[in-house]
């Protein structure tokens, strides 16, 4: 397999077995490779510029920095780089800093090995997941939308396919539009939600039940 076709993984956790587990599991995957390990936030910035991997599995609760800080100063440093927030954790509120700072995932520690595995793959294609625990908490957090933030009918069937995880190509197609065009309706949708990017759409349109 070619190194285009081998997504390159750095994990975060201050457990260093932990660390060891995920690396032990992945190691024989072909099409992933673990680049390197870090104990803290600072550590993973400091070696997002020497390893240049494509997904990071981040634990969020750290010492030194945590993985919200450092997922934010890599997600702007690195824009190219998709982070994985891996935890034992699932309050709202936690979940919604993380994905706000530009995770483009959000999945617990007991989540299983295959699971992962695909998680991994699908954030490198740019596809964001969310462990359905999570996803739960945060609707059953908010009962009602507040606003339908002025959506149009087709800009809720866009922003149902990127709940759903699809790209803009995906979204065209399903839609039987132009690329140019989902495009154009995704940029729409995330100024009129008031976000930057498509992970605090997902985020928003769950919390507000702004789609089915």
């Amino acid at each position: 397999m070619s190194d285009q076709n081998i997504t390159r993984v750095l994990i975060v956790d201050d457990h260093g077995m932990v660390r060891k587990g995920l690396i032990a599991f992945l190691k024989n995957r072909s099409d992933i490779l673990v680049v390197g390990e870090a104990r803290d936030g600072r550590e993973a910035i400091n070696l997002c510029e020497q390893l240049q991997p494509n997904v990071i599995l981040m634990d969020l609760l750290m010492p030194v920095l945590d993985g919200v800080d450092a997922t934010r100063s890599i997600h702007e440093h690195w824009p190219q780089i998709q982070i994985i927030a891996l935890t034992s954790f699932q309050e709202k509120e936690l979940v919604q800093n993380a994905l706000r700072a530009g995770a483009i995932g959000y999945l617990l520690k007991n989540i299983a090995g295959d699971e992962l595995v695909e998680a991994i793959r699908a954030a490198c294609a740019g596809r964001l997941t969310v462990a359905p625990e999570v996803t739960q908490s945060i609707l059953l957090g908010n009962q009602n939308s507040l606003t339908d933030h002025d959506l149009t009918n087709r800009e809720r069937e866009v922003l149902a396919l990127m709940v759903e995880g699809l790209t803009n190509p995906k979204i065209a197609e399903r839609l039987f539009i132009t690329r140019s065009t989902a495009r154009a309706h995704v940029s729409s949708i995330l100024s009129k939600l008031g976000v930057s990017n498509r992970s605090e759409a997902v985020v928003l349109a769950l919390r507000e039940r702004l789609v089915r």
